[in-house]
């Protein structure tokens, strides 16, 4: 066993660790900082399979920024940590069999003769000169280009969608509308009246 297989068991262990971490945790802001652990070690599991450019990105981008809304958001909102776990023993046992048949079918899939460490040995090393970006952009840009543009679409929807969702129209609230505005006219807002002088006794 050298040391990347040493670092390999390291990781994994940490992560699937802090994965149970974070749906056994009570405190909602301890289950958020172990998924910040998940997501580093996960970014360790990517280095070594040379990916480095999506370790990088786990890092930068659900780290960095992801999980820092999430923190603020936990921490800001008063949570009732009663009222969420309303039903929960009511509802284990049916968890507990469907998370029982998704381990079988890993371990199925995991130790068949399609997926063993014959059938799939590690990546070969690269050159010094190799670009894991480069080598990125050209699969996503030419072979997956439409399952990437598919992916932006969906995006683009979910957002839409959740704009929508959250979009309340109040009565009570005084709104300008903008095209109105920029129409006006001096007569619409102004008007002369034209009145005799007086004297005054």
């Amino acid at each position: 066993m050298n040391f990347q297989d040493i670092l390999f068991y390291f990781f994994s262990v940490v992560l699937v660790a802090s994965a149970l971490g974070v749906i056994t945790a009570r405190n909602p802001v301890y289950s958020a900082l172990l998924l910040v652990l998940a997501f580093i070690t996960a970014a360790g599991l990517w280095l070594l399979l040379e990916a480095e450019f999506l370790a990088i990105t786990l890092v930068l981008v659900y780290v960095g920024a992801v999980m820092v809304l999430f923190l603020f958001v936990v921490m800001m909102l008063d949570i009732n940590l009663d009222q969420l776990r309303e039903g929960f023993w009511k509802w284990f046992p049916f968890g507990a069999l469907i998370g029982l048949v998704m381990v079988v079918e890993m371990v199925m899939v995991v130790m068949g003769k399609q997926f063993g460490s014959e059938e799939m040995p590690g990546p070969p090393p690269h050159a010094a000169d190799y670009s894991n970006t480069k080598e990125l952009g050209r699969l996503i840009y030419t072979e997956y280009v439409y399952v990437f543009e598919l992916a932006a679409v969906l995006l683009l929807v979910a957002m839409v969608a959740a704009i929508a969702l959250t979009l309340r129209h109040r009565s009570d609230k005084k709104v300008t509308n903008p095209a109105k505005q920029v129409a006006v006219k001096r007569a619409d807002r102004i008007r002369l009246v034209s009145m005799p002088s007086e004297k005054k006794e």
